[in-house]
């Protein structure tokens, strides 16, 4: 089972340690990234979606531009585009990148968001509409001949499009959620199910319970895992910088939105923020600080140490079954780029040695 590498590319360089200024899309930077992650190895990066940030698939159409052998994963938030729509646009710009598209489907979790753009609907109602929603978005890749769908939320009639998925493979699905609607539809719909930084035990539960939802359709969905690896020369000062990290973290929590909230609406951030309460360092080297400073805001755990102990920590979540690793740092360029040249080889080095034990086995 190959490893997959996925990096993140922000609308400007903000993050927990790092304040937002300038512009709410910094051009360069977008081009600055994407040009970084490419040539350090990730095989593809995420584009993120949220109610008040700029649009997802228009800033990787950019990026794809000046980067032309970096994979898009574009997140995406179902009920506000019609899903022939999305699909047509989703194929169209895997024909201009010649294959490069994912989608990553992320349904909402916070009601306050989601009303934001207009969205009264509750969680439970978000993700039947997502089912429906994928059902057509898969029919319009795939179907030959116009096709009818009848749903609870969306109705269609005569519906084709004429552009398919570049390759015959088809745009990967990536989706992510964690509570127990989400597990159906990611059972139902996802190629690649994408789960935030977890302890080795919640790893494995979640990867169990994807697999049961999945079954059966008779489908075998892939696991990718989240993280914000933190590296340095030795242990020890690995430590001593995400102590750093932490207090500039904390710090910074008015001026970056990272704040933790009193109420916690999504089950991925209750989970994390479980594990967190078990203790700061979990498992080998998995760091729940930052999650429990912001209330597990999104991709908030680390693993912590030298290259090669984060490496090996990594190949213990592949050996669970996760074959994708989300992964971006605090300081965004600066850690693509040791990450490129520090932690990627390792862990493809450990992986390909994995698969030639296995097939000598």
């Amino acid at each position: 089972m190959p490893v997959e590498f996925i990096g993140y590319v922000g609308n400007q360089n903000q993050s927990e340690i790092i304040a937002p200024s300038g512009p709410a899309l910094d051009l360069s930077f977008v081009e600055t990234s994407a040009k970084l992650q490419e040539n350090a190895g990730f095989d593809r990066t995420l584009f993120a979606f949220h109610s008040t940030s700029p649009e997802s698939i228009l800033v990787a159409q950019h990026a794809a531009s000046v980067a032309e052998r970096l994979g898009l994963m574009i997140a995406h938030r179902p009920g506000f585009n019609a899903p022939t729509i999305l699909a047509r646009q989703l194929a169209t710009l895997d024909h201009l990148t010649k294959g490069r598209v994912a989608v990553h489907v992320i349904t909402g979790g916070s009601d306050i968001e989601l009303q934001a753009d207009g969205d009264f609907t509750t969680k439970a109602e978000r993700y039947a509409r997502t089912s429906e929603y994928l059902d057509i978005v898969r029919a319009e890749w795939s179907e030959t001949k116009p096709f009818d769908y009848e749903g609870r939320f969306y109705r269609a009639r005569g519906a084709l499009s004429a552009i398919k998925p570049y390759r015959a493979s088809g745009i990967p699905i990536y989706f992510g959620g964690s509570s127990p609607e989400a597990i159906a539809v990611a059972g139902k719909h996802a190629d690649i199910y994408a789960l935030w930084g977890e302890t080795y035990e919640q790893v494995r539960e979640s990867i169990e319970a994807v697999r049961a939802a999945a079954a059966p359709f008779g489908r075998s969905p892939r696991f990718s895992l989240s993280l914000r690896p933190i590296l340095a020369d030795s242990e020890e000062a690995a430590w001593a910088r995400a102590d750093q990290i932490l207090a500039r973290a904390t710090a910074l929590q008015e001026q970056t939105g990272y704040k933790r909230a009193a109420e916690i609406p999504n089950e991925g951030s209750r989970r994390l923020l479980a594990a967190a309460a078990q203790g700061t360092r979990l498992d080998k080297r998995l760091w729940t600080g930052i999650a429990a400073l912001s209330g597990a805001k999104g991709n908030s755990t680390s693993l912590v140490g030298t290259p090669d102990q984060v490496a090996d920590a990594m190949l213990d979540y592949y050996r669970l079954g996760i074959s994708t690793f989300l992964i971006r740092g605090f300081d965004p360029l600066r850690d693509a780029y040791e990450y490129g040249r520090d932690l990627l080889p390792r862990v493809r080095a450990l992986v390909a040695h994995e698969e030639q034990l296995a097939k000598a086995a």
